[in-house]
Formats: C-alpha cells, sequence, structure tokens
C-alpha cells in the first residue's frame, strides 16, 4: 500500500505560504507566480488555515470584497484537513473527494512537511498504474 511519504518522496517537500496578515491581492499574485491553486496560512510556523483559488471565488470576488484591501486572515478556509506522512494514498484520495477539497497538508508532530494535491494523487496513481501495465505486458511477452 501507498502512503503520503512514497507520494513525497517523487514530489518533494516544499510548500509555499502566506502569513493571515497578508492581504488576498499578494496571495493571488503568489499563486499566479507559482502557477499553484492554494497556499498554506501559517502564524509562527503553525498551520492555521488554507487559502485557495475556491476561496477567492467564494469570499472576495463574489462577496464584491476589495482584494488589495482583504486580508486572508478574514476569508481563509479553517479548520484545515491534514494527512499524517503514514497515510495511504488511497485514503487521502477518498477523504478529499468526499471533503470537497484539492489541497491536503501533510503534517507530523504538529509541524508541516507537505502538501499534496488530487492532482498529485492522480499522477502518483497513474504512474503505478503505468509501471504496472510495462511489468505485466514483459512478464506475458517473456512467456512467448
Amino acid at each position: 500500500m501507498s502512503t503520503v511519504r512514497d507520494l513525497l518522496a517523487r514530489k518533494g517537500h516544499a510548500v509555499v505560504s502566506v502569513s493571515p496578515e497578508s492581504t488576498v491581492l499578494a496571495a493571488a499574485e503568489l499563486m499566479n507566480a507559482r502557477a499553484i491553486g492554494g497556499l498554506l496560512v501559517m502564524h509562527d510556523d503553525t498551520l492555521v488555515g488554507i487559502f485557495s483559488e475556491r476561496d477567492i471565488m467564494r469570499r472576495v470576488v463574489a462577496a464584491r470584497r476589495d482584494p488589495a484591501a482583504t486580508v486572508v486572515r478574514d476569508v481563509m478556509t479553517t479548520p484545515v484537513v491534514t494527512a499524517t506522512p503514514d497515510a495511504a494514498v488511497t485514503d487521502c484520495r477518498a477523504l478529499m473527494t468526499a471533503r470537497r477539497i484539492r489541497h491536503l497538508p501533510v503534517c507530523s508532530d504538529r509541524e508541516v512537511v507537505g502538501l499534496i494535491t488530487t492532482g498529485d494523487i492522480l499522477a502518483y496513481e497513474v504512474s503505478l498504474q503505468e509501471t504496472q501495465i510495462h511489468d505485466l505486458e514483459r512478464f506475458v511477452f517473456n512467456l512467448r
């Protein structure tokens, strides 16, 4: 069974974060610059929220708030759903589907050690399936 630790070993442990006092505009610019859909919101090395494109659409744009005057703290998602490095990738996929979230911070002893997304899980599972297909093809064609 594949774990989040296995996925992070391939993907890496880097996370991008903002402070709760950052403006929505600054956070959106950072997301655009990094081509990502979500940021962890950190205060003194503590995960306090997550800020995503969905938050921008629902809590800023649809609410007609000024992104330059609105701080992330006021529109971030809390509480944050997290996973541990030992969690099964399939369990995380099911959790993310059930909770309708695309970003899942990975925490070990209350410290953020990575972030996985639905795209990361899909890419990881496709890679595993491609390896399995390749192994089966080698087995079948070597028998002939």
